[in-house]
């Protein structure tokens, strides 16, 4: 493994050396930092939630083995220990969230967990045809609606969660009830109703304002993921297509068919393969894309912002106005432009019949071809403010030492620009890897895989846009959520792990 360089030895290396060792050094810490998330990550999180168990049993106990009959009446009665401390207010809150979770769980939730373990017991209408014995006539019976597996396993979850909820609400009653005897017996003062909600517009102003994002978060991003982490482990396919038929827990089987190669689902799609292949593209095109686009797009901006360039203010608006026009029509008409034959338009000017997006190879390298056109624009916009608001003593200080242009560029325009941009960088790498509007609507995945069971997927797919065929084209959901949880491991782990990496964190004071 290669050492790290002294100081004296650093500082006498040229620019190009510089920036070559620094990249060695990063790239190499990569499997230390990747590392990092099963020695040091997950072991600090498993800590907190141990502590945070012990802290909920020790409260408890404590509550029970020292508290009075009020506080001990909170287990069963929720509010018992507020009402009688005349904190009438928090009690009726209590008691209001018991009383509904239970008419909830009596009227509906009970009879959903009852459920969730074959997610239904029998399909939505079935219906069958007989012939009358008499007549001869047909006659249809529709026979009693059953389950529709889908909403049995959504209202499972629902259950869950608040289930979940109301553990939160019972022990936030217990440890309020036993905190207001514990007041009572040193004969301090109890917080009136009055006195909370003043808390809560002053104190606490900042939970009550994120009361709301949390109920949304909750809402909107938590039970749809969890939703889907349960849909990984159903069969929910073609073949069991809910409200119709029933869809059943399949355990692992999903995750070992992806995993080790096999056929799997319907068509005896090899998704084990064709995961490897796109997923080895996916981070090929987010690489190519994330740094052909900052790249090029910084060097437009240090272009058009140099000294002596004449119509500055045209060439922004040029660019600009690409990016006034909507992305979706730019790549439509790209997709047709680059068609084979006589039905694209740049073939007829060369008069060739280059197969720009139906050769495997070319067409991804067509894709990455629009996508710098495409993205140019946006690096150069953002560039162009940051090179603004670089002090110019440091480049007149540089040319007095002798510097040129490419020392002043490494020296002070790439590091400056690196370390406002990192977080933005890192946020366009992980956005590639799930670039749905480029892929599909310029290439749409294709040319289509030559091997068989490919499950739709095309040479030039993303995992994002294989994803959507398998849910939309070929109705494999069941391993459409498998992917989607890998996709986002994928994505959170280089997330961490590269911006926890990038200067703009470890030096995050510099060019203050």
């Amino acid at each position: 493994m290669e050492k790290t360089v002294s100081q004296i030895d650093y500082l006498g290396m040229s620019g190009w050396g510089k920036f070559c060792y620094r990249a060695r050094l990063f790239f190499r810490g990569l499997p230390a930092a990747f590392l990092s998330i099963f020695t040091v990550l997950i072991p600090k999180l498993a800590r907190k939630v141990w502590g945070a168990v012990k802290g909920f049993f020790l409260t408890l106990y404590n509550a029970m083995a020292k508290g009075d009959w009020k506080t001990r009446m909170s287990f069963a009665v929720m509010g018992t220990s507020q009402f009688a401390r005349k904190q009438v207010m928090r009690g009726i809150m209590f008691l209001a969230f018991e009383i509904l979770f239970i008419l909830y769980m009596v009227v509906f939730g009970g009879a959903q967990l009852s459920l969730f373990g074959t997610i239904g017991r029998r399909a939505v209408v079935e219906s069958e045809t007989v012939s009358d014995f008499l007549t001869g006539d047909d006659i249809r019976f529709e026979k009693i609606p059953g389950d529709d597996s889908r909403l049995v396993l959504l209202y499972g979850i629902l259950t869950m969660i608040f289930i979940v909820a109301f553990v939160y609400a019972w022990y936030a009653n217990i440890k309020s009830g036993f905190a207001a005897q514990q007041l009572e017996e040193a004969k301090q003062h109890l917080p009136t109703a009055k006195e909370d909600f003043k808390t809560l517009a002053d104190a606490q102003y900042h939970k009550t304002l994120l009361v709301g994002p949390l109920i949304g978060l909750v809402i909107f991003t938590i039970f749809p993921i969890i939703f889907m982490i349960f849909l990984a482990f159903t069969n929910y396919d073609v073949n069991h297509m809910a409200p119709d038929k029933l869809f059943t827990w399949v355990g692992w089987k999903n995750f070992q068919a992806l995993f080790a190669g096999g056929l799997s689902g319907s068509g005896g799609a090899r998704f084990g393969v064709v995961f490897g292949k796109l997923l080895l593209w996916t981070v090929i095109w987010a690489i190519f894309a994330t740094f052909t686009n900052y790249i090029l797009g910084m060097i437009v901006a240090i272009i058009i912002n140099k000294k002596g360039i004449r119509f500055k203010k045209l060439w922004r608006t040029i660019l600009i106005m690409t990016i006034a026009v909507p992305q979706f029509v730019s790549l439509l008409l790209m997709s047709k432009m680059l068609a084979d034959g006589q039905l694209g338009i740049i073939n007829v000017l060369l008069g060739t019949n280059i197969k720009w997006l139906t050769d495997p190879t070319l067409a991804k390298f067509t894709v990455i071809l629009v996508n710098i056109w495409v993205g140019i624009p946006f690096t150069m916009l953002m560039v162009t403010g940051i090179l603004m608001n670089i002090p110019a003593d440091l480049y007149e200080s540089a040319r007095i030492d002798g510097a040129g242009p490419v020392r002043m560029y490494f020296k002070i325009t790439l590091p400056y620009v690196l370390h406002v941009t990192a977080p933005s960088l890192i946020s366009n790498f992980v956005g590639n890897l799930n670039n749905f509007g480029v892929i599909y609507l310029l290439s749409g995945g294709g040319p289509n895989m030559s091997m068989s069971g490919s499950g739709g997927a095309g040479e030039t797919d993303l995992l994002i846009t294989w994803l959507y065929k398998l849910i939309n084209d070929k109705k494999q959901y069941g391993m459409a959520s498998v992917i989607s949880i890998l996709m986002f491991l994928l994505t959170a782990i280089i997330s961490l792990v590269v911006y926890n990496r990038s200067k703009a964190v470890k030096n995050e004071e510099d060019f203050m």
